[in-house]
């Protein structure tokens, strides 16, 4: 089992009670496969009745224990949610964990698709997790404990009534990361990545064919971005458990396991990359060290704004940048201590999406030009901004140059 090779053990999630919506099958089987493994008690949440009962009976066969219940459950339907949550808390006394794995992704151009199809869209993708926050957040923030995770997925034509609601689940997660600050609960958004499920597979000649692809050239465009349904759930999982690292981040389940210390095989070979020069791990020591310092800085001057000022820009980095602030200081800290131990096989197979950074910087320039009115004070942040981003652009040349490989 995948989640077994990384640094989470069998006890890393033992006590927690999980809700997998959506666990009879595909990404949500192993998901829970894994949960189970890290200790949780899984309650697999499935409108298949035939699926919930048969993952449960091999889940348990496979583990050797009874750590695995279905609850027949529609997420679009509020009656059904409630039972979900009635008998859950009947059998547990508790609910610490909402997957919200459970989706139906219609396919079709946004003016052919009938809009039934968005409609039950609708009531899977995002009114379901809405349903679930309700009903099973107030509990975990009167235990100031408890972890809420929304999934998410990368935009691609004519699947435009699957991935707006997708979308719109990322930012469900956004809110309530701020409206749960000081709760205890943790809120993050994971993606799969790329992964052919039964769904995808039965969706690939369709979207080829839209594309004037073959089903073949489909697939030799995503073969490098492919990875198992065991390595899609196993993330999902390895993010819960890590979920105070994550909160209020969106990830990918490889950065979940990659964090987790599990790295998915890659075709290239370590061993082939380029190694960097003591002058070259110097530089980027240096680089490290001011990029870092400068972001701190910043951070600690949000900290000082008004409440809703200082929410509106602590968001805006994030959207921006891809991950939190504090995140961000984390990976620069790290960069510097590699660089410093001279650890070049660290730097070279890091996991450091710089060029967000870069963007971010970008942006700040395109907003001072709208809110600063005096020429001369707007050229001079202008330029302060711009050197923040030419460090952060002279660290990524310097990384890529010598094999890193820039990762979502």
């Amino acid at each position: 089992m995948i989640i077994a090779n990384g640094i989470l053990t069998r006890q890393s999630l033992a006590g927690e009670v999980v809700i997998v919506t959506g666990g009879g099958h595909g990404i949500g089987y192993e998901a829970a496969r894994a949960l189970a493994w890290l200790g949780a008690q899984v309650v697999i949440a499935e409108i298949d009745k035939q699926a919930g009962k048969e993952a449960v009976a091999n889940l348990n066969r496979e583990l050797g224990q009874n750590s695995i219940t279905f609850i027949h459950t529609d997420v679009a339907d509020e009656s059904s949610v409630n039972h979900l949550a009635h008998e859950a808390l009947r059998s547990y006394g508790k609910v610490d964990v909402v997957l919200n794995n459970a989706t139906i992704a219609p396919l079709g151009a946004v003016q052919e698709l009938p809009i039934a199809q968005w409609d039950a869209s609708y009531g899977v993708n995002l009114r379901g997790p809405v349903l679930l926050a309700r009903t099973f957040l107030p509990g975990m923030i009167q235990r100031q404990h408890g972890v809420f995770a929304c999934v998410s997925s990368t935009g691609v034509a004519y699947m435009g009534a699957y991935e707006i609601l997708k979308t719109a689940q990322v930012e469900l997660a956004n809110t309530l990361e701020v409206e749960l600050e000081g709760t205890g609960v943790k809120v993050f958004t994971v993606g799969p990545g790329m992964v052919l499920t039964d769904t995808a597979q039965a969706g690939v000649s369709y979207l080829a064919q839209r594309q004037g692809q073959s089903v073949d050239e489909f697939y030799d465009i995503v073969k490098d971005q492919i990875i198992s349904v065991e390595v899609a759930g196993a993330g999902f999982a390895a993010a819960i458990a890590l979920a105070e690292r994550f909160h209020g981040q969106e990830i990918s389940s490889v950065a979940a396991l990659f964090t987790a210390g599990i790295e998915v095989a890659k075709q290239e070979k370590v061993s082939t990359q380029p190694t960097m020069t003591v002058e070259q791990l110097e530089e980027v020591g240096t680089l490290s060290h001011k990029v870092h310092e400068t972001l701190a800085v910043q951070a600690e001057g949000w900290q000082q704004r008004s409440f809703f000022e200082k929410q509106w820009v602590i968001r805006d980095f994030k959207k921006v940048a891809g991950m939190p602030v504090e995140r961000w200081l984390e990976i620069l800290a790290q960069l510097e201590r590699s660089a410093e131990q001279k650890d070049s096989p660290a730097l070279l197979s890091g996991r450091v999406p710089l060029t967000m950074l870069s963007e971010y910087y970008i942006h700040l320039q395109e907003l001072a030009k709208g809110y600063v009115k005096d020429p001369e004070q707007l050229e001079q942040q202008l330029q302060t901004v711009q050197e923040w981003q030419h460090d952060v652009e002279s660290l990524t040349t310097l990384l890529t140059t010598n094999g890193t490989q820039q990762l979502e």
